[in-house]
């Protein structure tokens, strides 16, 4: 099959507004595109990091809410790669982001914590390194 790794990942938003801002301003995810979709009444903002892994930001008018707690079934969450997760952490916090405690991972001994887009979508940082 030969996978070379992750594209990107898309997420449908339901306030477009409120997830622009708080992945291009509080994330800090570069805008590659923008595009609004007459047909579909839907924007279309593509996002990328800097290993070149993207995030497709979609709205779509009343999309239905997804189960996320108690696990569901499907996606559990999406997680970034960070140096240092609890200077990530403070600087979510100091946006007003709720993020939990800190985590070491059992089996690799690395750190990380979770939060939640505007959404209630679950987000991870997992602290590699450089």
């Amino acid at each position: 099959m030969g996978l070379l790794g992750t594209h990107h990942v898309a997420i449908i938003a339901s306030d477009y507004a409120r997830s622009r801002h708080f992945y291009t301003e509080v994330l800090g995810l570069r805008v590659l595109a923008e595009h609004f979709r007459a047909e579909r009444q839907s924007w279309k903002l593509d996002l990328g990091l800097p290993d070149g892994t993207q995030v497709e930001l979609f709205s779509f008018p009343d999309p239905p809410s997804r189960p996320s707690r108690p696990e569901a079934c499907g996606l559990r969450h999406l997680a970034w790669r960070v140096a240092d997760v609890a200077a990530s952490k403070a600087a979510l916090e100091a946006a007003g982001v709720s993020v939990e405690p800190l985590r070491v991972d059992e089996f690799t001994g690395r750190r990380f914590t979770f939060f939640a887009d505007p959404d209630g979508l679950p987000l991870e940082l997992y602290e590699t390194g450089v």
